[in-house]
């Protein structure tokens, strides 16, 4: 069973504070599917009046790590994960709310899976898309994570 979206909302606040403050909120979390959202507003805007490109990058790490987190938990490990490359394209200026979708949540349970059966660290590639509301793209973002047993 996935971890509830308002638990891991307060989990944000304390734990992922700029995230919190700057308005991204995690929206749906399943084994195969992440959705965060964000909305353009004074506080996270850069000087052309659009989303600043960070903001952009934390809505859309959360929707890929928010999965790898679910599944660490679900394995009953102690597994440590972390970001070891990413890149992103800005196709469009970012304004009003942006969806961040990743739909690679089954590349995270093989990864887990041969950590603790080798106990050697795996790497795998998600991809995050924002979206605006009319569903023009305005972002990509592809996470390289990282995941190995801890000591």
């Amino acid at each position: 069973m996935a971890t509830s979206t308002s638990k891991f909302n307060t989990f944000t606040f304390f734990k992922l504070p700029s995230a919190w403050w700057c308005g991204v909120r995690l929206r749906h979390l399943d084994k195969s599917k992440a959705i965060t959202t964000v909305t353009h507003k004074w506080v996270n805007q850069n000087p052309f009046k659009s989303m600043f490109w960070a903001v952009q990058g934390m809505a859309a790490e959360l929707s890929t790590g928010a999965m790898v987190i679910d599944q660490i938990r679900q394995s009953g490990k102690k597994i440590s994960m972390l970001v070891q490359n990413n890149n992103a394209n800005f196709s469009k200026k970012a304004n009003g709310k942006i969806t961040f979708t990743c739909e690679d949540g089954h590349l995270i349970a093989n990864a887990i899976q041969k950590t603790i059966e080798t106990g050697e660290g795996q790497k795998f590639w998600m991809k995050s898309v924002g979206v605006n509301k009319d569903g023009v793209v305005v972002s990509t973002f592809n996470f390289e994570w990282t995941v190995r047993l801890k000591k």
